[in-house]
């Protein structure tokens, strides 16, 4: 997979990388602590999803430190990322993501996603080692608009999960995702909200 990004935003990718692996020291945001594990594991991961992100505002569920929602926003600056999560020390984390790299396009949320309630319909909700596709389609329901695309990030094909979905939702796809250096099994689940 080449990156399609310019070098302006390699820079900021790495610099978030600087970031994590400073904040996950003290405040441990991620269980993986190797540097050069985190460009396969996390950035490259996050990145992965790019060809499949629309345009318009991005919700990220359970973003913890911001993955892969802020890898996200750096690739496609035209991209609205709300990030959401309930753990404070990762919704600060962001926050100084936010300040530190310029990043005018992210905003970080402390709260859990049944409580959010913004003013307009997320075009897409993405999630990333969230929970089961029914539990992330439930929680995320009073979000979602005719249209609205649900993208979930799974290791293995989650065959079972796909046969427990709501009504209320069609199966698009079921993308197999190549990640370089990483030779674990990734997929994208996209499903969107029914008219």
């Amino acid at each position: 997979m080449a990156l399609d990004v310019e070098d302006s935003q390699q820079r900021e990718l790495l610099e978030f990388l600087t970031l994590l692996e400073t904040w996950n020291k003290a405040y441990n945001l991620t269980a993986v602590r190797d540097p050069l594990e985190m460009v396969p594991r996390h950035l490259l991961d996050s990145l992965a999803v790019l060809p499949h992100v629309g345009e318009g505002r991005l919700l990220d569920v359970g973003a913890g430190a911001g993955l892969p929602g802020i890898p996200l926003a750096i690739a496609k600056p035209a991209l609205q990322v709300t990030l959401v999560d309930s753990a404070g020390k990762k919704v600060r984390f962001m926050r100084h993501v936010k300040r530190a790299l310029g990043l005018e396009n992210i905003e970080p949320l402390h709260l859990r996603i049944e409580s959010l309630q913004p003013g307009a319909a997320f075009d897409s909700v993405i999630s990333r080692a969230f929970t089961s596709l029914a539990e992330f389609a439930a929680s995320v329901r009073h979000l979602a608009a005719p249209g609205t695309r649900l993208l979930a990030m799974k290791g293995r094909r989650p065959d079972a999960e796909i046969g427990e979905l709501p009504a209320w939702l069609s199966l698009d796809a079921v993308q197999e995702l190549r990640v370089p250096g990483l030779h674990e099994q990734r997929h994208l689940v996209i499903m969107s909200a029914k008219p």
